[in-house]
């Protein structure tokens, strides 16, 4: 595997989102990523509700021999129903059964804003909308250090967290965060936290990192990141495409990046990042494309109490 595809020895910086993969697509694109495009890290969830589907390619794909459960990094994540501490462990329990694992490599607190606790993964009240719970996100970090320690996941991390929720945990945990995954791209650089992360010893994943066309409510007649003309032209010059260049641009940033794709050749394309270097001046141009302009926005969440986007980062 080039050195390049690996940041530390166990935190591959290209991983394969499943976000948004349909049931019977999901499984032949892990096993693709995994056995004919150099993947070796995959990222799930329990609300993504195909985890049965992810579980049964990685079964798979270690029965050829050519793959062992120790060469492939998994995260999921804990959903926002199962925040008080106990329900952290029930969560993963039901992550690591349906992957048919034993462990994953990295549990995450999905999101900071818990919701009543139940069967249904958005309880809604007579007006359709969500109905919260009041467990504080710092009882959940107790859940999530409990998870660790019993050896369900080797390390434990944060998504969608701002700098003082992080800072909070940071002053009130015995095992640290080491991953704060969050929508990051060009129009949308998140510098700021960014830096803030770094400086605290927590590495960041980049979802979206191209701009989620795909995501729900997304206007069709939107041009995206994808269609940016200082992106294009960059492809140009490198010869690759623009979705290559998004991604070559996370890295070369330190960050981890996650696309979503059920497409082989899209995954095989995306993949192929680590053979070429952007200029300084062209990291700048792209920097420079900053908006500050966010796709996933949880409006739906803006009064919850632990909201992350209430403040600047």
């Amino acid at each position: 595997m080039n050195q390049l595809q690996l940041k530390y020895y166990d935190y591959p910086y290209l991983g394969l989102g499943t976000w948004r993969s349909d049931k019977g697509k999901v499984k032949e694109a892990v096993k693709f990523a995994l056995l004919e495009a150099n993947y070796r890290h995959i990222d799930c969830a329990l609300l993504y509700n195909n985890e049965e589907e992810v579980g049964q390619a990685l079964a798979e794909v270690f029965e050829t021999g050519r793959l062992t459960r120790a060469d492939v990094f998994i995260t999921t994540k804990c959903w926002n129903t199962y925040h008080s501490r106990d329900k952290v462990t029930e969560c993963c329990k039901k992550s690591l059964a349906n992957l048919g694992l034993d462990y994953v490599d990295l549990y995450l607190i999905h999101w900071p804003t818990g919701f009543k606790e139940g069967d249904d993964p958005f309880p809604l009240d007579s007006s359709g909308k969500v109905l919260y719970s009041d467990v504080d996100y710092l009882e959940t970090w107790k859940g999530m250090e409990d998870v660790q320690k019993a050896g369900l996941s080797k390390s434990i991390g944060v998504s969608n967290f701002n700098s003082e929720q992080i800072q909070r945990v940071l002053d009130n945990c015995e095992v640290k965060p080491v991953m704060n995954q969050i929508e990051v791209h060009p129009y949308l650089s998140q510098q700021p936290l960014i830096n803030f992360c770094k400086q605290r010893g927590i590495d960041i994943t980049a979802y979206s990192p191209l701009g989620s066309p795909d995501r729900p409510g997304a206007n069709p007649s939107e041009s995206g990141i994808l269609a940016d003309s200082t992106i294009i032209n960059i492809a140009k010059v490198h010869n690759k495409t623009p979705a290559q260049i998004l991604l070559r641009y996370a890295v070369q940033r330190d960050i981890i990046v996650i696309p979503k794709s059920v497409t082989p050749n899209r995954i095989k394309e995306n993949s192929k990042i680590f053979d070429f270097d952007l200029t300084n001046d062209e990291m700048r141009l792209i920097a420079n494309l900053n908006q500050d302009k966010r796709y996933i926005t949880a409006e739906s969440l803006k009064d919850h109490p632990y909201f992350p986007f209430a403040i600047p980062y």
